[in-house]
C-alpha cells in the first residue's frame, strides 16, 4: 500500500493597495518570489468592493492615496474581514497616525518607506502567522461552543433521566414495600390460619419465627438461605390443617396408640406443607426447607429419609427449632433433649447454633389445654375466647386475674363457653 500523495497547502492571499501604479507592481513583484499570492489594486474603493467578495490572509495598505487614507481604508477592511492581518504602508509615522491605527484599524505592523526588502518580507510572513492563528482560534471557539452546545444538551437531557429513573426508582422502592408488606400479611394470615385451626400450631409457629429470625442474623447463611429460613418458619406445618384435630392431640399425648395410615398422613404432612406455601412463596429455596425440616441427620426422618448434608443447611437449623418447640418442655430440659439428639436426630452444628441464640430469643411458654375450673391467676391465654355468636369476650395474650376468671366463670352460666381454653404457663 502507498502512501497518500501530500497536498500543498494553497499559497495565502495578500491584498495590496496602493494608487502609485510603480510601487505597487514593486510590491507584488517582492511577494510573488515568496511564492504569496498576490490581488494588487490601486484603489481603496474598488479594493473595498473586493474584501465584500472575498477573503485574505493579509491586507497592505499606503497611507497617502487620493480617493481615503489608507488608515481609513483599513478601517473600513477590518469591518469586512476582521480576521485578516492590516499593514499600514507610510513615508510618516507620526504619533496620531499610530495611536490612530492602534485605537481604530487595530494595525498588525507598520512599515516605512522606503522599505527594506527582508523587514517588508518578514513582516507579511508574521502577518500570515498571525492570521493563521486567529483562523485556527476561531475555529477551534466554535468548536468548542459547539460542543459546549451539545454538553449542555446532553446534560440537560441526562439531567432528564436521571429525574426519570429516581422517579422510577422511587415507584419501584414503594412498589418494593407494597410487596414486602404484602408478604408479611400473607405470611401472618397464615399463621392466623394455623391458630385458627389449632391455637398450639399457631404458638409454635410464632416461635419457630423468632428462632429462625434469629438464627438467620448470624454469617452461617447467604441471603437466599435466611429468606428460606425464616419463611419457612412461618409455613412449614400449613400441612396439618388437613390432619384431624383429633389426631393432632393423639399425635402430641400418645403417638403409639395411632394407626400406620395416620402415622404416614402426619409424616407426609412437610409435602403438603411444601404444596401450600408454594401459593405463597413459590421459591423453590423455600420449598425444600419445608419439604426438609422433619428430615434426621442420620437419615431416619421422614418424607424423603435424607440425611446429613443431604438435607438443606437451613432445614437442619429449623429441625432443632422444631425439635425445640414440639417436645413442650421446660427450657433446660428441652435443651437436654436438643443435646442428646445431637449427631442423630440433628446436625451437631445446627445444634450449636441454636444454643448459640436461645438467649437471644423469648422462649416461648409451655401451652396446655385445662378446663373453666382450672383457671389460675397469672395464666396468659394462648388463643381469644369468643361467645357463639362470634363476639371476642377476651384477646389473646392477656394476663388472667381473679375479676377477669371471675367474668369468663360468670359469662359460661349464662352462655356456656364451647370452645377449648388454652393458656400458656
Amino acid at each position: 500500500m502507498t502512501a497518500p500523495a501530500h497536498v500543498p497547502s494553497p499559497a495565502p492571499t495578500i491584498l495590496v493597495v496602493d494608487d502609485e501604479p510603480v510601487v505597487l507592481a514593486a510590491l507584488q513583484q517582492t511577494l510573488e518570489r515568496e511564492k504569496f499570492h498576490v490581488v494588487a489594486c490601486s484603489s481603496p474603493t474598488k479594493a473595498l468592493a473586493i474584501l465584500a467578495e472575498r477573503d485574505f490572509a493579509v491586507i497592505i495598505s499606503d497611507q497617502k492615496m487620493p480617493e481615503m487614507l489608507g488608515l481609513d481604508f483599513l478601517i473600513e477592511s477590518r469591518k469586512l474581514r476582521p480576521q485578516a492581518s492590516r499593514i499600514l504602508i507610510t513615508a510618516v509615522l507620526s504619533l496620531p497616525t499610530i495611536v490612530d491605527a492602534i485605537n481604530k484599524g487595530e494595525i498588525f505592523r507598520f512599515v516605512a518607506k522606503p522599505w527594506l526588502r527582508e523587514e517588508l518580507i518578514a513582516t507579511v510572513r508574521n502577518a500570515v502567522h498571525r492570521h493563521e492563528l486567529v483562523t485556527h482560534n476561531a475555529v477551534l471557539q466554535a468548536e468548542t461552543q459547539r460542543l459546549n452546545s451539545q454538553l449542555t444538551e446532553a446534560n440537560t437531557a441526562l439531567a432528564a433521566q436521571v429525574r426519570d429513573l429516581e422517579r422510577q426508582r422511587q415507584h419501584l422502592d414503594l412498589a418494593n414495600q407494597r410487596l414486602a408488606a404484602n408478604y408479611e400479611h400473607s405470611l401472618e394470615l397464615c399463621r392466623r390460619i394455623l391458630t385458627t385451626y389449632d391455637p398450639i400450631l399457631g404458638g409454635q409457629a410464632k416461635a419457630l419465627v423468632e428462632f429462625a429470625t434469629h438464627m438467620a442474623a448470624s454469617d452461617l447463611f447467604d441471603d437466599a438461605q435466611r429468606h428460606a429460613l425464616r419463611t419457612a418458619a412461618w409455613l412449614c406445618d400449613l400441612g396439618l390443617i388437613g390432619v384431624p384435630r383429633e389426631m393432632l392431640r393423639a399425635f402430641r399425648s400418645k403417638s403409639e396408640q395411632l394407626t400406620e395410615r395416620e402415622l404416614a398422613m402426619l409424616h407426609n404432612h412437610p409435602v403438603y406443607s411444601q404444596t401450600l406455601a408454594s401459593l405463597v412463596d413459590d421459591g423453590s429455596g423455600v420449598g425444600e426447607v419445608i419439604r426438609a425440616h422433619h428430615e434426621r441427620f442420620d437419615g431416619h426422618g421422614y418424607p424423603d429419609g435424607i440425611g446429613g448434608e443431604a438435607i438443606p443447611w437451613p432445614a437442619r437449623c429449623l429441625a432443632v427449632a422444631v425439635g425445640y418447640v414440639e417436645s413442650g418442655l421446660p427450657k433446660a430440659q428441652a435443651i437436654d433433649f436438643i443435646l442428646s439428639l445431637s449427631g442423630s436426630a440433628f446436625d451437631p452444628e445446627a445444634v450449636r447454633l441454636f444454643l448459640k441464640i436461645t438467649n437471644l430469643a423469648q422462649l416461648p411458654r409451655q401451652v396446655r389445654e385445662i378446663t373453666l375450673q382450672e383457671l389460675e391467676p397469672g395464666m396468659v391465654l394462648a388463643s381469644g375466647i369468643y361467645s357463639p355468636h362470634g363476639l371476642l369476650l377476651i384477646g389473646e395474650g392477656q394476663e388472667l386475674n381473679p375479676g377477669t376468671i371471675a367474668k369468663i366463670r360468670s359469662h359460661n352460666q349464662v352462655t356456656p363457653i364451647s370452645q377449648r381454653l388454652l393458656v400458656r404457663m
